[in-house]
This record gives C-alpha cells, sequence and structure tokens, in this order.
C-alpha cells in the first residue's frame, strides 16, 4: 500500500528555551526575553472586555487596529500588514520572494528563525560573519552573489543584544542591488537609547526594497497573544496580503494590542525599570567576571571563559534554584547563556543565586 509522501525539507526546528521544570510549578522564567512587567492594564482590560465576542471571527485585515498604528508612528495604512507574531510575516516574505536556489543573508549569530523559514522555501543561508558579536555591513556585502533575494538583519539582534547605527544601516542599504530586499526585525528598538540608532521603520518608511517588522511579543509583553506587524512598500505589502491565511490575527490580540500601543505611560515605565536593572546587573555580571556587554535590550549574553564555572553548570544551578535562562548550543555560541531581565523580584533572586555560585 502506497502513502502520502510528505516533502523532503531541509531545515532546522526551532528549539524554544525551557518555559518549566517537570518539578517546578512556578519558576523564574528568564530565557525568552519576555516583558518583565507584563502588558499594559489597559490592554489586559480590553482582553477582558472581548467577553462572548469569542464567537466571531476577527476582522481578517485588522482594519481598525492597522489605522491605530498608522496614526501612531505617522505611516500609511495600506502599507501595513498584521501576522501571528513578527515570525509570520518572515515566513510570509520568504515564501513570496524565495525559490529553490535563492540565496539569504543573515548574520552568524542571528535570530535562528530567519534561516528555518528561508530553508524551507529551498533557499541556500549564507552565513555573514560578526565581530565582536556584532553585524558586520562588509562581511554582509561579502556574502552576496547574484542568487541573493533576501538580506534579514535584527537591529538590535537577538541573541546577542548589539545593533548597527544607522549610518551603518544606511550604507548596508545603499551598497545592496537595487532588486534584493532587505528586512528588517525592530522587535528591540524601543529599548535603544542612542542618538546615532534609528530603528528600520523611521529610516526606510518611504523605501521601496525594504521590509521592516515589530512585534508586541517584547516590552508589551503580548507574548503569549503572537501579534505582530510589518511597514513595506505598498506592492509588496499587496502581495504578501495576497498570501496571508484569513483571520491569522485574533479578535482578543487586536483589542489588547490597540491599547498595548496607545499605552505610552507603560511603555516608558517599562523601559524605565529595564535601563535600572541592565545597569544594576551588569555591575554584578561584572564584579563576578563574567564576560558581557553593557546592553541595549531586555537581555544579557553571557559568556563563562574567564571564570570558574560552566554556561552548563551555572545553568544547571541556576535551575536548581528554580530559575530558567536559555543555552546557547542551538546558536553554536560557545559556553554562554542568554538572561532576560525580569521584574525587580526576580532580578534580585537571580542576582543572589549568581553571587552565591561564584561565592561573591
Amino acid at each position: 500500500m502506497k502513502l502520502p509522501k510528505p516533502r523532503k525539507i531541509i531545515a532546522e526546528k526551532y528549539v524554544a528555551g525551557l518555559s518549566l521544570f517537570k518539578s517546578r510549578r512556578s519558576p523564574i522564567k528568564l530565557s525568552a526575553n519576555e516583558s518583565a512587567l507584563g502588558p499594559s492594564p489597559k490592554a489586559v482590560k480590553s482582553y477582558n472586555s472581548i467577553g462572548k465576542g469569542f464567537v466571531r471571527y476577527p476582522d481578517s485585515d485588522g482594519t481598525f487596529f492597522r489605522k491605530v498604528l498608522a496614526k501612531k508612528f505617522n505611516l500609511k495604512r495600506d502599507r501595513i500588514i498584521l501576522g501571528s507574531g513578527s515570525d509570520q510575516i518572515f515566513e510570509l516574505a520568504c515564501k513570496l520572494f524565495l525559490n529553490k536556489g535563492d540565496e539569504v543573508v543573515v548574520s552568524e549569530y542571528s535570530f535562528i528563525i530567519y534561516r528555518i523559514y528561508s530553508r524551507m522555501c529551498g533557499a541556500k543561508v549564507r552565513y555573514a560573519k560578526e565581530e565582536n558579536f556584532k553585524p558586520s555591513v562588509k562581511s554582509i556585502l561579502d556574502c552576496v552573489n547574484r542568487k541573493t533575494k533576501i538580506v534579514f538583519l535584527a537591529n538590535p539582534n537577538n541573541p546577542t543584544g548589539t545593533y548597527l547605527n544607522k549610518y551603518e544601516v544606511l550604507k548596508l542599504r545603499k551598497k545592496l542591488r537595487s532588486d534584493i530586499l532587505l528586512i528588517i526585525d525592530d522587535a528591540y528598538f524601543e529599548y535603544i537609547n542612542d542618538p546615532n540608532y534609528s530603528s528600520g521603520i523611521k529610516l526606510f518608511s518611504k523605501s521601496q526594497n525594504v521590509l521592516v517588522t515589530r512585534t508586541f511579543s517584547k516590552i508589551y509583553g503580548l507574548a503569549g497573544l503572537r501579534i505582530g506587524w510589518g511597514y513595506g512598500p505598498k506592492k509588496i505589502i499587496k502581495k504578501l496580503y495576497e498570501i496571508k491565511p484569513p483571520f491569522n490575527v485574533s479578535r482578543p490580540a487586536l483589542f489588547a494590542a490597540t491599547q498595548a500601543v496607545k499605552d505610552t505611560k507603560w511603555l516608558n515605565k517599562a523601559i524605565k525599570h529595564n535601563n535600572f536593572w541592565a545597569k544594576k546587573i551588569f555591575e554584578v555580571l561584572d564584579e563576578i567576571g563574567i564576560s558581557t556587554n553593557k546592553t541595549n535590550v531586555n537581555f544579557f549574553l553571557l559568556n563563562f571563559d574567564f571564570v570558574n564555572q560552566t554556561a552548563l553548570q551555572v545553568f544547571n544551578k541556576l535551575a536548581n534554584s528554580g530559575i530558567l535562562v536559555r543555552q546557547m548550543d542551538v546558536y553554536s555560541i560557545k559556553n554562554s547563556l542568554r538572561v532576560t531581565i525580569g521584574n525587580s523580584r526576580e532580578n534580585k533572586k537571580f542576582i543572589s543565586v549568581l553571587r552565591r555560585i561564584f561565592n561573591v
């Protein structure tokens, strides 16, 4: 008997960080770069207001919410597309532009999902070397050839936390062929306070060959609702709508995100909290001798080459104390861990346990 035969897809599987311990019900989760303070109370209230509205399908195009985004960021509504998380927009863009034999360029330590979706479409992925864990414009350009269709740039980058300044990003776009799509992932842009930095949307709101994505999973605290959005040229957005699944963003997500993006006071509170704890945690890491950069986002990439404990040993000792952090094996970053900045209680516990591990 012959059975249906699936197509062979040569791509890695995304391996999420641990969310739970088998033996613990309520771990401190610092493994997924989620919001430290959670969502805006206004967003929660709006979510709860849906009630019996769950029985109805959402607006498939998110028309009202796109109006809110357009007004908030001074953009054109017809150049906005919504996704079930920004990663769905990466997937749609790969489906739209990539064929077997095409090539994609990503930074060496960039978000793994870019290469997964690229390979699912039959494209070859080229890895641009980084300089001290920072994306390199030169290395990216060196990887480009006649088969290149897409360049992905997370700015700031996950999992390293580094970023290119606005002059470097503009140089990259200028040096790329015009028929190469540059996709900029703005997932962590809200955390950056540097006059030399600009978000992808600010730099390329009028561009015809740049697609920028943003998410509500990070600073807005709506990771569980899966909602993100993209902004790009009208022609590209129109084509993305032709392949976008219907009703891909739920009613609760649309309602909650509408209030979240309006609540500037809560956003500023989250940024202030992050800045305070980023400074405090960095001082402790520096005191212990754990190698890291002063973070510009809501997480640290820690390297243990210069201390008397390995990343695996520290991971296990933190785990035994009920603290989940992210192992970096899937990114091939050796002897390292990624740690999210949590709420005040979680950060105090993390610092206390880390001091105990290193006897400091």
